[in-house]
């Protein structure tokens, strides 16, 4: 399955110049479709990118401007987040004539393929041109605005909740977005901005899915320099969960999490944070009075 020139991966980056290490894991893993590193015009290492990368690789937007576009949630007017090069995307794509688009981080390290006989079984994908063709014509033939692939994390603790389905939600959305320019929408929020859209997007109706069947992984947030690792840092994750529980309040609290480093984490309540479809067959003919 080859995929077209309709199609492109944005990697999105920020002061790691010579640490793109998604860049290196998709030649390894067998993508040799076109490949372009998103950099901002508030990037003090951005001369280095072009030195590395080429001038035709290399794509600038401003920042400020993107800014503009969108609800950041707050008056900080620190930009040292991801979600202003996500929005730059579908304007990037379009002027290079492309239609798709794959939204990742710059520091994935595997993609893998998920696969279940009574256990969970881990399989490196070699070929990631075909992986993305076969997401790329699912995401065409169905009506969602982006999916996305799964998280490792996703998967601890277990691949069901006692029911045969998987224990998180599948309308969930993080880190890697397959895009289209005929279906823009806008990320919000400063900071968690991935969950902040798909809850906030899906609470009007609009469709996010996750791949399960596939995954990414990533180095450990905080222990990568560069990128957003110094916002963690200076905020945590307390002030990052907030900012959904400002966009939906009636479904997302703030919890501890049971991890072996507890700390405060976002919790959505799914039952009332999307709407649901419900089968014709329960609709109700009622006889009216007039």
């Amino acid at each position: 399955m080859i995929l077209n020139n309709n199609f492109a991966v944005f990697i999105l980056t920020h002061g790691r110049p010579n640490n793109v290490i998604t860049y290196s894991t998709l030649l390894k893993q067998g993508y040799t479709g076109k490949i372009y590193l998103i950099i901002d015009n508030e990037d003090k290492t951005a001369s280095k990118y072009y030195d590395i990368y080429g001038p035709d690789k290399v794509i600038m937007f401003n920042k400020l401007e993107i800014a503009k576009s969108f609800d950041e949630f707050d008056n900080f007017g620190d930009r040292r987040t991801i979600v202003y090069a996500r929005n730059a995307c579908f304007d990037i794509a379009q002027k290079l004539g492309i239609k798709y688009f794959l939204e990742l981080d710059d520091d994935y390290t595997a993609f893998d393929f998920r696969l279940y006989n009574n256990k969970a079984i881990l399989k490196p994908v070699k070929n990631l041109n075909n992986l993305f063709a076969l997401i790329l014509n699912y995401y065409k033939s169905i009506s969602a605005k982006s999916i996305t692939l799964a998280q490792g994390g996703d998967f601890i603790g277990g691949i069901d909740n006692g029911k045969e389905l998987f224990r998180f939600s599948k309308r969930k959305a993080m880190n890697t977005f397959f895009c289209s320019v005929d279906r823009p929408f806008k990320f919000i929020g400063r900071i968690n901005e991935d969950v902040n859209t798909y809850i906030y997007k899906q609470s009007t109706g609009l469709l996010f899915l996750t791949i399960c069947n596939a995954s990414i992984t990533q180095k450990a947030t905080q222990s990568n320099h560069g990128g957003m690792t110094d916002i963690y840092v200076n905020r945590g994750t307390y002030i990052k969960s907030f900012y959904t529980v400002i966009c939906s309040p009636s479904s997302v609290c703030i919890r501890q999490m049971n991890a072996k480093h507890q700390r405060l984490h976002h919790s959505i309540n799914w039952e009332c944070a999307v709407p649901k479809i419900i089968d014709s067959k329960y609709k109700k003919y009622v006889k009216t009075l007039f």
